[in-house]
């Protein structure tokens, strides 16, 4: 009888974490056991998006005096490394340290490990999993969500000479001694593939949405609170998720004053270190069409879709070219359009061009961009923004639902195991 594969998946956010990699990850531990994998989950306890309701439902079971916690996840086993958001940076290096340190006694400690999947970033997480491997004998995939060092140096946070070239030489380290090295779309693999000795090690995989949860949703009553999503006849905008530096803030109030006498809500929902910035901005300007929300649950993303006609996204000019939002493919699997700020060739651009669902404004002049908006809102109605959704979500159901994308994850496994 042949002995059960086991994959050893290592990422710093999964279930019950409330994060767009937390939910990747969980859908990709499913298939591998559905697959008939035996799966264990190496990752930190909840520090991003923590609800409690969501913990009640995965309780975290204290293991090694609280070294680390056990938890259980769909009959998967998980271990988490305790992590906290510190905000000083001295105990945030400390964490990050004691997660590496307790992620390779962890690793080491797992028997018969045939493979090895983890997504970036952080960098150094590949670094752990080809030692854990060397160990193991196991094969070792990288997945490449973000590219790094290369956004750390564009956002102007790391300008440390010593500190580039050893981080540079990391990533190489990583992706040429990985099995095989996953990124999300061609921009990504454009960007990095000359970094490979061997480039037939680089594969693209892209994201995907869980459409069995995400889907258009018809109903009239979407029972959300009336006083935080007041019912009115206005062309509703939205943006749902990390209110962070990899969104550019300052469009959003622009196009908000400038339209904040004509039939436009905008609505600002969940958590972030912008988003007192966001507050304040509203304040200072007046902008009662503009409503900041905390973060919802990810099961009342479907309503909150539903209840908007547009959905935004202001890349950043330090995060355009190395990051993709997940929630592009959360968007358009409920049938909704996007408008969205980024630069030309960029990966959300390049992605979302041939579509056809999304208002696209890749000029980096900021008065153009604004005054591209305001035309595009006030010459389109709610019957053209959905016909322009109705694209996207034909799109995400022929190539970026759950089931095809994880089947990718799986079938480059099981042929580097073969």
């Amino acid at each position: 009888m042949q002995k059960k594969r086991k994959i050893l998946i290592h990422s710093i956010a999964f279930s019950p974490d409330g994060v767009s990699t937390a939910y990747l990850y969980n859908d990709i531990a499913k298939g591998f056991k559905k697959e008939g994998y035996e799966v264990v989950v190496l990752t930190t306890t909840p520090h991003y998006n923590t609800l409690e309701s969501e913990l009640k439902k995965q309780p975290l079971k204290k293991r090694a005096l609280g070294l680390f916690y056990e938890s259980n996840f769909d009959g998967i086993k998980v271990l988490h490394v305790p992590q906290k958001k510190f905000k000083s940076t001295a105990l945030r290096l400390v964490g990050f340290v004691f997660w590496h340190i307790m992620a390779i006694i962890l690793g080491l400690k797992e028997k018969n490990v045939s493979a090895i999947l983890s997504p970036s970033p952080p960098l150094t997480i590949g670094f752990i999993n080809l030692l854990i491997a060397k160990v193991k004998k196991a094969k070792v995939v990288y997945n490449v969500q973000e590219i790094y060092p290369d956004f750390l140096i564009e956002q102007g946070g790391l300008k440390n000479g010593f500190i580039i070239k050893f981080l540079k030489w990391l990533e190489r380290f990583v992706y040429n001694k990985s099995d095989a090295v996953t990124t999300i779309d061609e921009v990504f693999y454009k960007t990095i593939v000359d970094r490979f000795d061997d480039q037939q090690k680089l594969h693209i995989i892209p994201n995907f949405v869980d459409t069995e949860l995400y889907k258009p949703i018809m109903d009239v009553d979407l029972g959300l609170d009336p006083k935080k999503f007041p019912p009115n006849d206005h062309i509703k905008l939205m943006y749902a998720g990390n209110i962070g530096h990899a969104q550019d803030w300052m469009p959003l109030i622009q196009l908000a004053v400038l339209l904040k006498n004509e039939a436009f809500d905008f609505y600002v929902i969940g958590e972030g270190v912008m988003k007192s910035y966001v507050e304040e901005q509203v304040k200072i300007n007046g902008l009662s069409n503009v409503h900041v929300l905390p973060y919802q649950p990810r099961e009342t993303m479907p309503k909150l879709l539903a209840f908007a006609d547009l959905q935004y996204i202001f890349m950043s000019k330090e995060m355009e070219g190395h990051g993709f939002p997940s929630k592009v493919y959360t968007i358009m699997a409920c049938g909704k359009p996007l408008m969205v700020c980024s630069g030309e060739g960029t990966p959300i651009v390049n992605f979302l061009k041939p579509i056809s669902c999304a208002c696209l404004i890749t000029t980096s002049n900021f008065e153009t961009k604004i005054n591209e908006m305001v035309n595009f809102l006030r010459m389109h109605d709610r019957q053209s923004l959905q016909e322009m959704g109705a694209k996207g979500l034909e799109e995400v159901n022929r190539y970026y639902s759950k089931d095809v994308v994880v089947n990718k994850y799986i079938r480059l496994i099981n042929n580097l195991l073969d």
